[in-house]
């Protein structure tokens, strides 16, 4: 049979004089993380852009999944609000870890991964006008999911100064408008590593009751704060009533597959998701939420040691990355190191993580993508570190090229 060469992707078609994307997404391409994971691919490189583990989390939860299909539990679509296993599991561990009391049955929603959670809370609470205020650099999909609910995003830009980032809590109280909805946090901070202090976060707290505003809070690298404490704000005054908390699995048990996360918050705020959720994935993970369920009680000498592990991991690259010339920023919390790279004479994000595979066989990510002001992130450069140890090594060493 003859075969023939695939046309090359052209630009999309237009249908009645318009384009077939949704013009709220026009401005969002694929993710700088499949391209870059695809670089490394290509290249063979040593992938420390996308924020991964390359080992699987403990044994007994990967067990404990393998248990539940094999007993028939959740191979059938689960329960829409999350598997009542897992909802009492999250409840116990935010009484925990962080004093705060939630209702399993009212006030906790599984979804597929934190991601889900963020995309259904936009769409829930959000309506086309509103303003969403976000920390600049902010995770991807905050952008985009605030462009699919109609909103407006407002960055207030998290700012380097004597080795770390900092948030100007003036800028914050000035980006607030008659329009503005809700404040989209997330501590520990990706991509920085910042950790918001206990000042910083009474100070969100009083701006959010003082103006009526929301707050979604991202908490999921909660367990990985290396210096400082994690503060859930939904614990300062007045916020429990205007605060829904995501958190998720798989940054804290390795186990980033299997897309389980979930949503506290008031059972207003609770249903009011649930509402945009069920016309998403409606229901996910069936057995993998047994396990986690599982997972989220181990005893606190597993969280203790992941934060133990990954802190010397840190500490490896940042010293690796000083020593081949980068200027380095390092994170109180999460598994990102970001760099500046003009020291080594380069000023363009894009350009040195697009070429960095080729010079030395590593994939980093240029935190511009992470900004709307690209000229404030364009010669930052982010690192995971959440690989293991002999792999962070051999990175070291390749990225010690750099200097010669």
């Amino acid at each position: 049979m003859a075969t023939m060469d695939a046309p090359a992707p052209g630009p999309l078609p237009r249908t009645r004089n318009r384009p077939l994307l949704n013009r709220r997404l026009a401005e969002f391409g694929t993710t700088i993380f499949a391209e870059m994971s695809a670089l490394a691919t290509a290249t063979g490189s040593i992938n420390l852009g996308q924020g991964f583990p390359d080992t699987d989390g403990p044994e007994e939860i990967r067990e404990a999944a393998v248990r539940a299909l094999r007993d028939g539990r959740g191979n059938q679509y689960p329960p829409g609000p999350g598997v009542p296993e897992l909802r009492t599991a999250v409840a116990g561990h935010q009484s925990r870890f962080h004093g705060l009391t939630v209702d399993p049955d009212t006030e906790v929603l599984i979804t597929a991964g934190a991601t889900e959670a963020i995309a259904a809370a936009l769409l829930a609470l959000v309506e086309p006008g509103d303003e969403v205020i976000a920390l600049e650099p902010y995770y991807d999909s905050y952008a985009a999911c605030i462009a699919m609910a109609g909103g407006r995003r407002v960055p207030v830009t998290l700012r380097p100064r004597d080795g770390a980032y900092h948030l100007d809590l003036d800028e914050l109280r000035d980006a607030v408008t008659d329009r503005t909805r809700l404040i989209l946090l997330n501590t520990p901070h990706n991509p920085t590593g910042t950790v918001l202090t206990r000042q910083e976060l009474a100070a969100v707290a009083e701006l959010a009751v003082e103006r009526d505003l929301l707050v979604v809070t991202d908490e999921v690298y909660e367990h990985l704060v290396f210096e400082g404490e994690h503060l859930p704000i939904a614990g300062f005054p007045g916020m429990r009533e205007r605060t829904l908390t995501i958190g998720s699995a798989g940054k804290t048990f390795a186990f980033t597959g299997w897309k389980v996360g979930w949503a506290t918050g008031t059972p207003e705020l609770v249903a009011a998701v649930r509402s945009a959720k069920q016309f998403l994935t409606y229901v996910s993970a069936g057995p993998f939420q047994y396990a986690v369920a599982e997972a989220l009680r181990l005893p606190t000498e597993y969280f203790d040691g992941l934060r133990d592990e990954l802190r010397a991991k840190r500490d490896l690259l940042s010293a690796g990355l000083a020593d081949a010339g980068f200027t380095v920023y390092r994170p109180a919390g999460t598994y990102f190191v970001t760099t500046d790279i003009r020291p080594l004479g380069e000023s363009d994000g894009f350009a040195f993580c697009r070429a960095l595979p080729e010079r030395c066989g590593v994939v980093a990510i240029p935190n511009a993508v992470f900004y709307d002001h690209r000229e404030q992130g364009a010669p930052f450069v982010r690192f995971a570190f959440s690989k293991r140890t002999d792999v962070v090594e051999e990175a070291i060493r390749r990225l010690s090229t750099l200097r010669k």
